[in-house]
């Protein structure tokens, strides 16, 4: 699923037209970016949580030439599923 095809399914089921759909979509992307780049936790009960994961430097490999590269620190969004998620994925 896309993010337009996600449009597409909320505007259906909430009876939404498309643009408002689409504000609605955007709004709650834009608030959990805002969220996680403020290094808060985003818990969806019965979905799973957002967090954001710090990475230390370090040296890696130029793959094309094998040659040293210096990684510098990051930081990561990291999801994990929730226990009703997975049970729903797998038909539980």
């Amino acid at each position: 699923m896309t993010k337009s095809d996600l449009i597409e399914a909320i505007a259906q089921n909430a009876g939404l037209t498309k643009d408002k759909a689409s504000i609605v979509v955007n709004e709650i992307f834009d608030q959990m970016v805002e969220a996680m780049k403020n290094g808060e936790r985003i818990e969806i009960r019965n979905f799973g949580n957002f967090t954001v994961r710090n990475y230390e430097a370090y040296t890696g490999r130029n793959p094309k030439t094998g040659e040293p590269v210096q990684v510098g620190s990051k930081r990561m969004p990291f999801f994990k599923v929730g226990l009703e998620l997975k049970r729903r994925v797998n038909g539980e």
